[in-house]
């Protein structure tokens, strides 16, 4: 299917565009693994731009229809029709990060002051948060209430009521809501979840252990490593604009 009419914006040619890759997806004319023309050929049928096809690829990535291969094209990786109204909001990723940003330091003197001040009956509530968000993640569940019931937890156990406070107040929007890993690469997904579970397990021991330095670094390391992977995304997202 070609695009001709160059007088219409290009946000219009660029739906067109996706909107007939994603057809091809999905009626089968391209199957899973499947590699899709390049760039430069995209750009002859449709008799558009290079930015055009680069937005309406990204748009198919954003569904978890495609994925782009550093040096190697566009490859196709999903055909469910079910997903191919799913967005990555991209304001919905930076604002993930904010938050993340601003619950880093709050959060990292939070472990520590726990891990000093935590009594038996906190530090087992802590071990209970950490095992429902185990048993979502073997019964393939969302983890995102329990990881912030863990957090609340934590906070709950410095013994300071505005550490706890400070995270009602953001609500659940303290969880980031944006996917990292789309929910099509169910090994990738679940090997997601276990990062988030071992980085959790190493807070939570410190705090066990009494050692307030470890349970700063731990969650300095879980905290910082989910803004690392959030700008990753973020600017991935970003790059298909340019």
């Amino acid at each position: 299917m070609q695009v001709k009419d160059r007088s219409r914006g290009s946000g219009s040619l660029v739906s067109q565009v996706g909107e007939s890759l994603r057809q091809a997806i999905l009626s089968g004319q391209y199957s899973a693994g499947d590699k899709l023309p390049s760039e430069h050929e995209l750009t002859e049928t449709h008799s558009v731009s290079r930015t055009v096809i680069r937005e309406a690829v990204a748009a198919l990535r954003s569904d978890g229809l495609v994925e782009v291969r550093q040096g190697a094209g566009i490859f196709v990786i999903g055909a469910d029709p079910a997903l191919s109204g799913r967005k990555v909001d991209k304001a919905r990723v930076a604002s993930d990060l904010e938050v993340l940003e601003i619950r880093t330091p709050v959060e990292i003197e939070a472990a520590g002051l726990a891990a000093l001040r935590r009594s038996p009956a906190q530090e087992e509530a802590i071990f209970e948060c950490h095992r429902k968000i185990l048993q979502c993640i073997e019964e393939d569940r969302s983890v995102r209430e329990a990881d912030l019931e863990l957090h609340v937890a934590i906070a709950e156990a410095t013994n300071n009521p505005l550490f706890r406070h400070f995270l009602e107040s953001q609500g659940a929007a303290i969880i980031p809501q944006s996917r990292l890993v789309p929910e099509t690469r169910t090994a990738e997904q679940a090997a997601y979840r276990k990062l988030i579970h071992r980085e959790h397990e190493a807070i939570v021991m410190a705090i066990s252990d009494r050692d307030d330095q470890a349970a700063r670094d731990a969650m300095r390391e879980h905290l910082v490593g989910s803004q690392t992977r959030y700008r990753n995304l973020l600017k991935d997202l970003r790059s298909f604009a340019t």
